[in-house]
């Protein structure tokens, strides 16, 4: 059984070892967390903290039941009822559904709690799984762009254009 939670401080070991866990998984798809992300995780951690207080983020966690980290799903740059969605999901947990499901439920946060209108994606085209998962759960393409010199689709979902599932889904 896996759980959605809001970032916390306490989440920051387990987080950690998510993301050393799949670092190498993660590169292939998505641009790679530097040396200095590791290094400076403490720090790096408290700013997303900050910045969640500050509500220009909503990080969330998908925690699995032993308490381990299979996944991130974030909204970042939250302005004008608008924000990027970035989600990524440990290897050992893909192909599972649990990216789509995750994400089904930050779209309702998304328009619920936090009183968001849209959301922005991107995924390079490369990418089938994170493509797939936006798809799926309602998000249109707009365009082409680039993410760490690799071709890319932008996407963008509007959270007022109903609630029902995506045909598909």
């Amino acid at each position: 059984m896996t759980e959605l939670q809001r970032l916390r401080a306490e989440h920051a070991p387990a987080l950690l070892a998510f993301e050393r866990a799949n670092r190498a998984y993660f590169a292939q798809s998505v641009p790679d967390r530097s040396d200095a992300y590791f290094a400076d995780f403490d720090a790096r951690h408290g700013e997303l903290l900050a910045g969640q207080a500050a509500g220009r983020d909503h990080l969330h966690l998908i925690i699995g039941g032993d308490g381990e980290v299979l996944g991130r799903i974030n909204l970042i740059d939250v302005e004008d009822g608008s924000a990027e969605l970035g989600f990524r999901v440990a290897e050992k947990a893909a192909g599972r559904g649990l990216a789509t499901s995750a994400v089904r439920q930050v779209l309702l946060l998304a328009a619920d709690t936090y009183g968001l209108r849209t959301l922005r994606a991107s995924a390079a085209v490369d990418n089938t799984g994170s493509r797939t998962v936006l798809l799926r759960t309602g998000f249109l393409p707009t365009g082409e762009t680039v993410l760490d010199g690799r071709p890319a689709i932008r996407y963008e979902r509007d959270l007022a254009a109903g609630r029902q599932q995506p045909a598909g889904a």
